[in-house]
């Protein structure tokens, strides 16, 4: 094994201070609400040692759910006039910190203030302002409806209809059949009191598209209301302290005022208005305003796995099995090869994605707060939070299961977590929006002019996009593509040479990727503007060809703000170290798809070879850093206590 020497190898000194250094760089502009999480009481906040009772482990996440109530995150989250403090970004920090806890706690968490309260809140109106304060209080538990059996991303055509009845000034919420009852709802089953539920209004006889209506659907004692149906949707793989139900109206009616109506009304006379005249635009524009869910799906699974990484590599830094000839004692398994191959990239990855969040909660408290308050900047964090949800919910994924196998039968055992985590994150790539179709709704966003080429997302929108990209429609630049350009132009030396190892070479192979599948789709697309085309199957073929487009947006998008995060790290020893760390998820990613870049000759077979061989290497330089890195991941020992760590 060739051990690379650009990196000296730590004293204990060193791997506690490099370990601070790495926390404040990794906590990023919410540290100090980081660290007031962190403090709060482990072991009551902690997962439990062994796996409940359902309803023993509902009840332990409600009363969770309460202690949570009494720290000051859920109000941060509201504005002023709501009785909130308007501090967005350190909401959705703290909240991502409760995915290094039961993450039944942070998704109940999510759907009591982030979707329930979210939804009243900027959807709602003046008149909804009151409600707010309890919703923060925790005093009114509520639930958001919005996905049906029949129905889940195809939110437009969700089924539940809210007719309007002038004759008694009230709303008439109806589920017409069996497919159009609302499914897999937190917070329904049991602690909900009232749902935000999304339902075709009718007004007049015409339906004016999906809106939310409050609707109460139980009393304090959780007895069902009148005309509402609620059933446990049971058992599941995970999330066992979440009761997800099932809900059905019959024909309940509702005040009229309990239309959340900022962007489309019904009027004391019974007339139905709008301030967004296109029915399209008014549709994006609501769903874009609960933005905020999706970014703290990313940012709880990125924390469940770090937790998982942590675990596992404190699990393999004392781990021995097998001997070398004439050794005395058993090689610790960290230091095999192919463990590293496996831990060490991802790891890396964790950290890249952890910074990518930090740029992604900063754009959504700019946008919330208003000052940044365009509708360009509004769907570029959509397309942004889209993006990253989809990357970190598959690197979660991916990455538990790899812990898992690499702990072996330890990882198996309920006491050392990565069950739990394994079980409860799954769920995380397809709620908040399944992660294929964000993939192309991110593939679909990546041209100027948004909302006049697609309108309604029809097929002759996305025909018309193909057209327009092929006319010579300039591709939109984000901010962090022109940081990560003034990065390198001010970096003379690392990057004069165009080996696999230069920053450059690798951001700029990430580049290409990007571009040529977007060029390539647009080729494909425009296709379906020739006369007797059957557009809709040449757009259903390139469905496959979205997904890699965007994903490739997104990885690209997620290493320049790396790149430009390691060149700002104030501390040289962790600026160093960082420096290596990227190169590897840099590496790593490329190296991913390397059977395209040789497809494309980007690559030649010896420098695909080459690129190996240098994963390998970075690998083996960062080894002995592979605990103090997962200690930057700065997770409560007492949220890390497992069998394996020897502490529990």
């Amino acid at each position: 094994m060739t051990t690379p020497t650009d990196l000296p190898t730590p004293t204990v000194e060193d791997r506690d201070a490099l370990a601070t250094a790495l926390r404040r760089h990794l906590d990023g502009p919410f540290g100090d609400v980081r660290d007031h999480v962190r403090a709060l009481d482990a072991d009551a906040f902690g997962a439990a040692p062994a796996r409940l009772p359902v309803a023993e482990h509902r009840a332990r996440v409600t009363d969770l759910l309460a202690r949570v109530a009494e720290q000051p995150y859920a109000a941060a989250g509201f504005p002023e006039r709501q009785g909130g403090t308007a501090r967005y970004g350190e909401a959705v920090a703290a909240f991502e910190m409760l995915g290094h806890t039961d993450l039944s706690l942070f998704v109940k968490a999510g759907v009591q203030w982030g979707l329930f309260g979210g939804a009243v809140s900027l959807l709602g109106t003046s008149r909804h302002d009151d409600l707010v304060p309890r919703i923060v209080s925790g005093e009114l538990q509520g639930c958001f409806a919005m996905t049906e059996t029949g129905h889940g991303s195809d939110v437009h055509s969700l089924r539940t209809t809210a007719t309007y009845d002038g004759s008694t000034d009230e709303l008439v919420v109806h589920t017409p059949d069996a497919t159009a009852r609302k499914d897999y709802i937190g917070n329904a089953a049991q602690d909900g009191r009232v749902a935000a539920v999304f339902a075709q209004l009718v007004v007049d006889g015409e339906s004016r598209g999906v809106h939310c209506v409050l609707v109460p659907i139980g009393d304090d004692e959780g007895a069902a209301a009148h005309g509402v149906t609620i059933e446990d949707c049971g058992p599941k793989q995970g999330l066992d302290g979440v009761d997800n139900g099932r809900l059905a109206f019959e024909h309940v009616r509702v005040p009229r005022t309990n239309l959340l109506g900022r962007h489309g009304d019904i009027t004391d006379d019974g007339r139905y208005e709008s301030p967004i005249d296109n029915p399209g635009r008014r549709f994006f524009t609501m769903l874009g305003t609960l933005v905020r869910g999706r970014i703290s799906v990313a940012g709880g699974a990125g924390a469940a796995a770090r937790s998982a990484l942590a675990v596992t590599t404190t699990y393999a830094a004392s781990r021995r099995q097998f001997a070398a000839p004439g050794a005395d004692h058993e090689t610790t398994v960290l230091d095999y090869r192919t463990y590293q191959r496996r831990l060490m990239p991802r790891i890396a990855t964790a950290y890249a994605l952890q910074v990518a969040q930090h740029t992604l909660v900063s754009a959504m408290d700019d946008v919330l707060a208003g000052r940044a308050g365009s509708e360009q900047d509004q769907r570029q964090l959509e397309t942004r939070a889209a993006g990253i949800k989809v990357l970190t919910t598959r690197h979660a994924t991916d990455t538990i299961q790899a812990c898992r196998e690499l702990c072996g039968g330890a990882g198996y055992l309920w006491a050392n977590r990565l069950a739990a985590l394994k079980n409860d994150t799954d769920i995380f790539t397809t709620f908040e929006g399944d992660n294929t179709v964000l993939l192309q709704l991110v593939a679909k966003s990546l041209l100027a002019d948004y909302t006049a080429t697609f309108g309604d997302l029809d097929t002759l929108g996305i025909v018309r996009f193909g057209a327009r990209l092929a006319a010579g429609t300039v591709l939109e630049r984000t901010a962090a593509r022109g940081i990560a350009q003034r990065l390198l132009d001010a970096a003379p030396g690392r990057d004069e040479d165009d080996t696999l190892g230069a920053r450059s070479t690798q951001l700029r192979l990430l580049r290409e990727r990007e571009s040529h599948l977007l060029d390539g789709l647009a080729r494909r697309l425009r296709a379906a503007t020739a006369p007797g085309a059957d557009a809709y199957g040449i757009v259903n073929a390139t469905q496959d060809h979205l997904v890699d487009a965007g994903t490739a947006h997104v990885e690209r998008l997620v290493a320049e703000s790396f790149a430009a995060s390691v060149e700002s790290c104030a501390d040289p020893a962790a600026r160093a170290v960082l420096d290596r760390v990227c190169d590897l998820h840099l590496l790593s990613t490329i190296e991913a798809h390397k059977a395209w870049y040789l497809e494309h000759d980007r690559l030649s077979p010896a420098r695909t070879k080459a690129l190996t061989a240098l994963v390998n290497e970075v690998c083996a330089e960062l080894r002995p850093y592979a605990a103090t890195l997962v200690d930057g991941f700065g997770i409560p020992e007492g949220l890390l206590t497992t069998e394996m760590s020897g502490t529990a």
